[in-house]
């Protein structure tokens, strides 16, 4: 086989710890205030509601003793996932050289189905600061029936585990919530602890600073809207529609607006408060085409979150009404008057893809609707009819997505994946259970990082899911009136009429740290740092 040269040098790269972390064998907890659940919440987690805060300080005693450890990668993949596996390995081996680490394969049914391998040092070297969760696999499978939680506890039983750690986004952690509940009520002493996974960035709040594998992911989004925006300049004759990943939050898109300073970007959660209309987002895209031809400028960039169309308020109550008679015959039939003229204004792909791409339950797959393509069609309609309209429309567009899913993670999700495993194994190491692995301070360098423990139930609300109220980690949406939404809408109105194009280029491992370890200008804003406005 052919050698990949940086590969090896990447597998070389020593991710920085906090340096409290660098002392795991002699971490003490400090409890802080009991976090408070809501009364609902509580009656899901009578055993694990009200935790409170963990943070760690050092003393003066080694407390070695061997732990075993179970380990899952659920969802959709991230880069950092494997970080966090070479960090909790080891964090393992520095407490006690017996340690254990065990591999659950395939996700979540890995431990019900009782599926895995132990993980050493020799299996886990080649996946150090690698990208992807090739390593064990991933599943989406949800914890739901009684017979899958009494399976998972024998799991854990047979295997005699200290602790199980499940890596992922929301389901994923609500898994984990569930888990910890359900050992904790039959006597199960296996601590579950959960990493907050998502590329989108929907899993944060006030004590989660980011998800890991968003910074990576959007590093590698905006080099290539950087290319196409230079090449947009360059030959000055395309529009481009680039929709980004992000169906529940435009996370991505904002920060990579930041990165990039496209000619527009529409936010989900703007066009959901203002309830823009899809006719409006049209007439503001016209506008801006019509504008910059007149300046000679007929080309330009413009962003799109994935999860858009559920948004707009006339398309997210066709949606709706598309969902309830999903198993109906004559379903346009049947539509509202107003549902009825929306769906006459779709292009025929689309209107197909809302009829026909359903999934298990019924529901139309949004994610799989092209709004790229949508919106490109009703703008090139609209132009025909704009008055004085002269320019030359000629739109491209792209879907910027897996692509970024599973890239050698940058050195800020190696280093913070690989603290994230060290905290995890601190918190089963104390024996507790129902946490989330985090830390803070994550715009500092990585030896200031803060390791904390966060009470899971305190990210739990109740949502509607299958007509019953179901316990969920609320996703959390980009806040209009923070500090990076704020900074975006200063700067938008310039970007759009000049060609403010950033270029970030390519994600860079090696070098001066201001290139190498530069976060998401996201997390820089929210903890009150500048970027400058170009």
């Amino acid at each position: 086989m052919m050698r990949n040269l940086f590969q090896e040098e990447r597998q070389k790269f020593q991710p920085r710890l906090p340096r409290i972390l660098s002392q795991i064998e002699c971490l003490e907890v400090v409890k802080g205030d009991s976090t408070q659940s809501a009364e609902p919440i509580k009656k899901f987690f009578p055993q694990t509601a009200n935790k409170p805060l963990i943070q760690f300080r050092t003393n003066s005693h080694n407390n070695r003793f061997p732990l075993r450890v179970g380990v899952v990668l659920s969802g959709g993949q991230a880069p950092g996932g494997h970080n966090v596996i070479t960090g909790l390995f080891d964090a393992l081996k520095k407490i006690d050289q017996n340690s254990l680490l065990f591999g659950f394969t395939g996700g979540i049914s890995g431990v019900i189905e009782n599926r895995y391998e132990e993980l050493n040092g020799d299996r886990l070297n080649g996946y150090r600061n690698m990208g992807g969760f090739d390593v064990i696999g991933s599943g989406r499978t949800k914890m739901e029936t009684p017979e899958q939680f009494d399976l998972a506890l024998k799991t854990c039983n047979q295997l005699n585990l200290n602790g199980l750690v499940i890596i992922g986004g929301d389901d994923s952690n609500t898994n984990a919530a569930l888990l910890a509940e359900y050992f904790l009520a039959h006597g199960c002493s296996t601590c579950v602890i959960g990493v907050p996974k998502t590329i989108d960035g929907d899993l944060k709040n006030e004590l989660i600073e980011i998800s890991f594998g968003f910074d990576t992911a959007c590093k590698v989004y905006s080099e290539s809207i950087g290319n196409i925006c230079r090449d947009a300049c360059s030959s000055k004759k395309y529009t481009h529609f680039i929709k980004l990943m992000g169906r529940s939050a435009s996370h991505i898109t904002l920060e990579c607006a930041l990165q990039t300073h496209p000619n527009m970007t529409i936010i989900s959660e703007e066009v959901a408060a203002k309830g823009i209309g899809l006719n409006q987002i049209v007439d503001c895209i016209c506008t801006m085409i019509a504008n910059r031809a007149q300046n000679g400028q007929n080309y330009g960039v413009v962003l799109i979150p994935e999860g858009l169309i559920e948004f707009i308020p006339e398309m997210e109550i066709l949606i709706k009404e598309l969902n309830s008679l999903s198993t109906e015959n004559n379903i346009l039939e049947k539509l509202s008057p107003h549902s009825s003229d929306v769906f006459a204004m779709l292009p025929s792909e689309i209107a197909s893809q809302l009829l026909h791409e359903r999934d298990p339950h019924g529901n139309v797959q949004v994610s799989l609707i092209a709004t790229e393509q949508l919106l490109i069609h009703l703008v090139e309609k609209r132009l025909k009819t704009w008055p004085g309209y002269q320019g030359k429309f000629k739109p491209l567009c792209h879907f910027l997505g897996y692509e970024g899913r599973s890239s050698y993670p940058s050195n800020f999700d190696a280093n913070y994946c690989y603290a994230l495993g060290f905290t995890a194994i601190a918190l089963i190491h104390a024996g507790l259970t129902g946490y989330m692995s985090a830390l803070q301070k994550l715009a500092e360098s990585p030896e200031g990082w803060q390791p904390i423990g966060v009470p899971l139930t305190k990210m739990i609300h109740l949502e509607e899911r299958k007509g019953k109220q179901k316990p969920v980690i609320q996703k959390a949406h980009v806040d209009l009136q923070g500090e990076p939404f704020i900074h975006f809408a200063a700067c938008r109105e310039d970007w759009m009429w000049h060609d403010a194009y950033r270029y970030p280029g390519p994600l860079q491992f090696f070098g001066p740290p201001s290139l190498s370890d530069e976060t998401t200008f996201t997390l820089k804003l929210e903890q009150k740092q500048t970027i400058g406005a170009h």
